[in-house]
C-alpha cells in the first residue's frame, strides 16, 4: 500500500488530501480521492490505468474531490478497461453531472455501488479477495473498508510432479487439501505432495469518525489497520465537535481489536507532523506509527 496523502480537509505544502493505493492479489484499488490525488501519483510513481476499484468512504470534499478530475486523465491516456466506483449514494449523480457538464464522453464503462453508510455488507467478492463495509461514525453516512484475502490454497512441492502416478488434473484436488486416489489404486495423500498454504492477509480502512465500539468488531483481527487520528488527546474536545478521533482513541480501537499494526493519518493542519500522535498512541498501542505521503507498507 502507497500513502497518496495524510492530511485532513485542508492541504498542506507537505501533506494531501486522503487517499491510498492497494495492490492486493492483481487487484489495484484506489481508497478515497482528495484534490490533487492524481499529482500525488505521479510524484510517487502509482501507475492511474491500473486502478480497477475506487472506494469512497464518504462525500466530504477531502475525499472524493480528485475523482472526477482522475476519471477525465484516464479517458485522455485512452483507457478503456471498466472501472468499478464504490461510494456513499449521491456519489454517482455527483460524477456522471460533473461529466456530462465538462463534456467528458468516456470510452469506459463506469460501474457504481452505491453505500447508505448503516450497514456491514459484502461490496465485492472475485475468486481471491472479499471487500466488506461497515458503518463509521460521522456526520454524514461514512463507510469504513476491510480488504480480505480469501482461504489460499496449499502449495504443490517441486518434485511432486515427479511421482509416477501424478497427473496434472489431480494437482488442483491436492492443493485443495483433498487426497486423490490414482489411476493404479495408489492414495497421493495432499499433506504428502503439498505444503501449507500461506496465511490470508487482512486490511481495515477507517476515515472519518469518532471513536466508535462498533468498528472494534468490524476491524476485529486484521494484519494491519488504518485509522484517522486527526487530534491529539490534549484537543479532545474539536475532536468530539467534528466527530474525528484522537492518536489515544485510534490506538484504544487497535488494542481492543487485536490487530497486528495500527497506521494513523488525517493530521490536522494545526500539527506540524505526527510525531506527538505516534507518542501518544504508542503509550496504549505499541505497534502505532502515524504515515506521511509517500510511505509504503507492506500488509503481512
Amino acid at each position: 500500500m502507497t500513502i497518496l496523502g495524510s492530511g485532513a480537509a485542508i492541504p498542506t505544502l507537505l501533506r494531501n488530501c486522503t487517499a491510498q493505493y492497494i495492490t492486493v492479489q492483481n487487484k489495484h484499488i484506489l481508497i478515497d480521492c482528495g484534490e490533487g490525488t492524481q499529482l500525488q501519483m505521479r510524484k510517487f510513481g502509482v501507475k492511474i490505468q491500473r486502478i480497477s476499484i475506487v472506494l469512497i468512504s464518504h462525500l466530504h470534499g477531502d475525499h472524493f474531490f480528485g475523482l472526477v478530475g482522475l476519471i477525465s486523465t484516464m479517458r485522455l491516456l485512452g483507457r478503456d478497461k471498466n472501472l468499478t466506483i464504490i461510494g456513499t449514494k449521491g456519489l454517482k449523480t455527483i460524477i456522471l453531472s460533473q461529466l456530462q457538464i465538462g463534456y467528458v464522453v468516456l470510452d469506459f464503462e463506469i460501474e457504481f455501488i452505491e453505500l447508505t453508510g448503516k450497514d456491514s455488507i459484502l461490496v465485492y467478492e472475485d475468486n481471491a479477495i472479499q471487500i466488506h463495509s461497515f458503518p463509521l461514525k460521522h456526520k454524514i453516512p461514512t463507510s469504513g473498508f476491510r480488504i480480505q484475502e480469501k482461504t489460499k490454497e496449499r502449495a504443490l512441492k517441486k518434485d511432486a510432479m515427479l511421482h509416477p502416478d501424478m497427473k496434472i488434473e489431480h494437482i488442483h484436488r491436492l492443493k485443495r487439501g483433498e487426497d486423490v486416489v490414482a489411476d493404479s489404486g495408489v492414495v497421493l495423500q495432499s499433506t504428502v505432495f503439498t505444503k501449507k498454504a500461506k496465511k490470508s492477509l487482512s486490511y481495515a480502512y477507517c476515515s472519518d469518525t469518532a471513536y466508535s465500539e462498533n468498528v472494534i468488531k468490524a476491524v476485529e483481527g486484521t494484519n494491519v489497520l488504518y485509522h484517522e487520528a486527526t487530534f491529539l488527546e490534549e484537543h479532545i474536545s474539536n475532536a468530539k465537535k467534528t466527530m474525528h478521533s484522537t492518536a489515544k482513541q485510534a490506538a484504544t480501537v487497535a488494542a481492543k481489536a487485536e490487530v497486528g499494526q495500527l497506521l494513523m493519518g488525517h493530521l490536522s493542519a494545526r500539527y506540524d507532523d505526527g510525531a506527538e500522535h505516534e507518542a501518544e498512541a504508542r503509550e496504549v498501542f505499541e505497534n502505532s506509527v502515524f504515515v506521511n505521503d509517500g510511505d509504503v507498507f507492506l500488509v503481512k
